[in-house]
């Protein structure tokens, strides 16, 4: 077991020679007694879910609050044109997110990675991947052992929810998960991965949940976008062998000393930013009344 970072990395390099995956696995048997062929088998599901929900969530429906829906297929569309100003992989990563996201948003099937507010960075960022880099299934379930490993520790050191620690826990954690394994499916080693952690962290330290109507929608849909983004820039800032000055393990700390700090109308009670404002009231009226 693994409670650090750098005990994970120490622990991949020492007994997996330096595949995540596989020491993620021990650990799943470790704590929970299954053997590796269950645990397999669930994540295998778990797979199917995840790269279903991008193609299940690019349509032009609505959600039922009317909030959001669509943007993902307008993404698509904006792609297709072929004169988009960033790069066609980053975004694919934001249309795939949105989509997940807006799928979430319309009570469709979707994987919680690590929650369901956050649900569209791992798919919008391993989906990408899978194309990108020609993953097979095996590399893709790697993937998601990988992402769960870094998580793991996230969530025991820090927090994944939106309510205790902002959504910085959230879509924070989310995209930091997706980085790291975005790192090793690209050949990188895992101590780049735990780099790429650092940076999506420090990029989204101290960013608030402020849902809009107290509903995961505005500005969720859209922060899983760009938090996707941040992830494919931060992989290729650890592949490029740049370093964080602050330890990965002291920005885990730093954040979770951020999200207990933050007052309660900052973590997902809908009392503050955007939920606060002048239209963010109006729109939760119009769905709720008075």
């Amino acid at each position: 077991m693994f409670y650090t970072i750098q005990e994970l990395v120490e622990q991949a390099e020492q007994k997996h020679n330096g595949n995540v995956s596989q020491l993620m696995i021990e650990t799943e048997i470790e704590l929970t007694g299954r053997t590796k062929d269950e645990i397999l088998t669930i994540m295998s599901k778990n797979l199917e879910v995840l790269k279903s929900s991008v193609v299940n969530g690019l349509t032009s429906d609505k959600s039922i609050s009317g909030l959001t829906g669509g943007d993902a297929l307008k993404m698509d569309n904006y792609i297709k044109n072929g004169k988009t100003l960033s790069d066609t992989t980053i975004l694919t990563a934001v249309r795939n997110a949105m989509a997940v996201n807006e799928l979430n948003a319309k009570m469709g099937l979707i994987c919680a990675t690590p929650t369901a507010g956050s649900a569209g960075c791992l798919p919008a960022i391993l989906s990408t991947a899978i194309d990108k880099l020609v993953l097979n299934e095996q590399e893709q379930l790697d993937f998601l052992f990988t992402a769960g490993a870094f998580g793991l520790v996230i969530g025991n050191n820090a927090s994944i929810s939106g309510a205790e620690g902002g959504c910085q826990a959230e879509v924070g954690s989310a995209s930091a998960m997706g980085a790291a394994a975005l790192v090793m499916a690209a050949g990188g080693t895992a101590f780049q991965a735990s780099q790429a952690v650092a940076f999506v962290i420090k990029n989204m330290l101290g960013l608030i949940c402020d849902p809009v109507a107290g509903l995961v929608e505005v500005p969720c849909v859209k922060r899983n976008a760009l938090g996707s983004s941040f992830a494919m820039i931060a992989a290729d800032m650890a592949l490029a062998n740049i370093k964080s000055q602050i330890p990965v393990d002291e920005v885990i700390d730093a954040m979770y000393q951020v999200g207990i700090t933050l007052p309660t109308a900052f973590r997902e009670t809908a009392e503050g930013g955007l939920a606060a404002t002048p239209t963010g009231r109006k729109l939760s009226q119009e769905i709720f009344g008075n």
